[in-house]
């Protein structure tokens, strides 16, 4: 063999291998997202060891505090050691992104005043990526609950519409001046309400610009009837019942808005919610509520409460979601499960979008909802 065919034949290969690489990693980038939110918001340590690292491609640390207009270590003993132990986990998975979640339902009192002017903006987003630089992370999510609305008695302003905007700028501008110092890629999510009472009070069709991820806290949705007792994470809206918030109502509540579906990530509650309701009709499925009960983690909920204890299962096929029922009791608990999680796996990959998040990680510690976002997505 002569000295040019063999140096064609390495460049071939050469090629061969660099195309084969180039395919496996744009593979690996067209999966949809998994975003688990870990909670260390109480001061406790993040069992960071227990969580399967390589079933997830971001980690939402919650929550990061608000105070006197800067992003603030709450429990700053305690989160300083969860970041160390959630970095660590990148030595399994490499490709593993940790980042700070800011605010949450309690913590969201001061964002209104944070964003409030220019310098107060530019200051809190300082803060915020100083923080991520400091403890070497991957980005930013902001969980404003919300703004221009009371939310857990906040301070709201009308101001809150364009301030919502200006903060992901600015996060967005200093996070990519660190890029140019670090070499890094820095992400930039936030949680959201899917309700037009939300949509309204935001620019999400020019927030969305500063944005890699929108996560659509497409649960809790019961919280909005006062009268009934109705599913909360229900991936569609009965034709009989039009007024019933879904998943799939607040998706298209953003794409009317101008929300670019490649950057929706669906959110899954890996938790259940419980009521006692007057009335077995229906199986309590839309009947007057009592009073709350306790629901719990998924992975308490199909070991211990499902067909068990007086609990039976049943589907709600129009809604796609599972609930259980005790007629002795008149309880009823709505909830997802691996049923559920498989249809909005399907419409995810249907319509495009980013992918799912939950709350959170350690809710179904036996992974039984995560592994089928896993197989669904090409993890596994």
């Amino acid at each position: 063999m002569n000295y040019s065919k063999t140096l064609f034949l390495l460049c071939l290969s050469l090629c061969i291998i660099f195309c084969t690489s180039c395919a496996t990693i744009a593979q690996h980038e067209s999966k949809p997202v998994i975003i688990g939110y870990v909670g260390g918001f109480n001061g406790n340590i993040v069992q960071a060891s227990s969580i399967d690292a390589k079933r997830l491609s971001h980690i939402n640390y919650a929550f990061i505090d608000v105070k006197d207009n800067r992003a603030w270590l709450h429990n700053e003993k305690t989160d300083t050691v969860n970041f160390r132990k959630l970095n660590e986990l990148k030595k399994i998975n490499p490709d593993l992104k940790i980042m700070i979640s800011i605010g949450g339902w309690t913590w969201s009192k001061h964002f209104s005043d944070a964003v409030l002017t220019d310098t107060s903006t530019s200051n809190f987003a300082k803060s915020a990526v100083d923080i991520v630089s400091k403890y070497d992370l991957d980005g930013v999510d902001i969980d404003w609950e919300y703004p221009g609305m009371i939310g857990d008695s906040n301070v709201f302003r009308p101001q809150d519409r364009t301030g919502y905007t200006s903060l992901f700028k600015n996060l967005r501008e200093k996070l990519d001046v660190l890029s140019t110092q670090t070499h890094k890629k820095y992400f930039v999510s936030t949680a959201i309400g899917g309700s037009l009472e939300f949509l309204a009070h935001t620019q999400m069709d020019e927030t969305q610009k500063y944005l890699d991820y929108i996560n659509l806290m497409s649960y809790d949705l019961d919280e909005t009837y006062d009268n009934f007792a109705a599913h909360h994470s229900n991936l569609f809206s009965p034709p009989n019942k039009p007024y019933i918030y879904s998943a799939d109502m607040c998706i298209q509540n953003l794409k009317k808005v101008g929300v670019d579906p490649s950057k929706i990530v669906m959110g899954i509650p890996f938790y259940g919610k419980g009521k006692v309701v007057e009335s077995a009709v229906n199986h309590g499925l839309y009947q007057i509520p009592v009073r709350p009960m306790f629901g719990g983690g998924y992975t308490f909920l199909k070991d211990s409460m499902v067909n068990k204890k007086g609990f039976v299962r049943y589907w709600d096929d129009v809604s796609k979601a599972p609930y259980l029922f005790n007629e002795e009791k008149k309880i009823i608990i709505v909830y997802d499960d691996e049923e559920s999680v498989k249809d909005k796996c399907d419409y995810i990959k249907k319509y495009n979008l980013g992918g799912a998040m939950f709350w959170t990680y350690f809710s179904d510690s036996k992974l039984y909802l995560l592994k089928v976002l896993d197989k669904e997505f090409g993890y596994e």
